[in-house]
């Protein structure tokens, strides 16, 4: 029966990978990501039931349009499995019992699945754009909220979590004026947002180990692309400004969480 399970939230996990790359891709474009079908952005043509299949779809159609016969990129294959995966050890790790399962673990994981996936979108936008989406991240926060509600009726101290939405809130408003003043949004206020939501939805300790972790795949970027010859400075001064803190804040916030419950 736990075999049947884990093998069910594989395929959830995949079903969220399918939405994920539909949301990286659209929530950018301002285009709706609930309502509008899916279709393919070389030829436009609206897609059925069979080409939306996780994984399936694409192995049977061969990597290709149905319609127009382009080839799809495999990041969309490698993102439905690798979020299937991801879904299958945050559940393992929480070793959930199908024949005991407590209401806490089973909130928890509900809770869990939503936190990743906003981490996964704001993640996938960010690494695109160098931008962390507001509406994403305003979306994580209404349902930490209500998590955080939860705990507080089965009598779990939340004032922490108090304080971390009250210091976003500030960060926000901050934010906030300097778009109007400046016309775009400082990016470093918007990483410290990202740490602070982080903070709620995870330990302190995870949080400093994911930025710590983060700082070092960003030394190891730099010093490839220090080495690279082929590369001019005024390349890789570029590089180094487009950086995607928020992409890897993301992506070791994640591991480290899995990796947290399963020790």
């Amino acid at each position: 029966m736990e075999i049947i399970l884990y093998i069910a939230i594989f395929i959830i996990g995949t079903l969220f990978g399918s939405f994920f790359t539909l949301a990286i891709y659209r929530i950018p474009l301002k285009q709706d990501i609930t309502h509008k079908r899916s279709y393919c952005p070389n030829c436009n043509h609206k897609l059925v039931f069979l080409d939306l299949i996780p994984v399936l779809s694409y192995i049977f159609l061969g990597g290709k349009c149905r319609y127009c016969k382009q080839k799809i990129r495999p990041r969309y294959l490698l993102l439905e499995i690798f979020s299937g995966l991801l879904f299958l050890l945050f559940a393992m790790s929480l070793k959930i019992n199908i024949f005991n399962l407590e209401i806490n673990k089973l909130v928890y994981l509900i809770f869990g699945i939503l936190y990743i996936s906003t981490l996964f979108i704001i993640g996938g936008i960010e690494k695109e754009t160098h931008k962390i989406s507001n509406s994403v991240l305003f979306f994580g926060l209404v349902t930490q909220l209500i998590y955080i509600i939860y705990l507080y009726i089965v009598k779990i101290n939340v004032y922490k979590y108090v304080i971390y939405l009250f210091l976003i809130l500030l960060l926000v408003v901050t934010n906030t004026i300097i778009l109007k003043k400046r016309g775009e949004q400082n990016y470093t206020l918007q990483i410290l947002i990202l740490c602070l939501y982080l903070a709620i939805g995870t330990k302190e300790e995870t949080v400093i180990i994911s930025i710590i972790l983060t700082l070092l795949l960003v030394a190891i970027k730099e010093m490839i692309i220090n080495k690279n010859d082929n590369k001019n400075e005024i390349i890789e001064q570029d590089q180094n400004k487009n950086m995607p803190i928020g992409f890897y804040l993301c992506f070791t916030n994640i591991v480290v969480l899995i990796l947290g419950n399963m020790v």
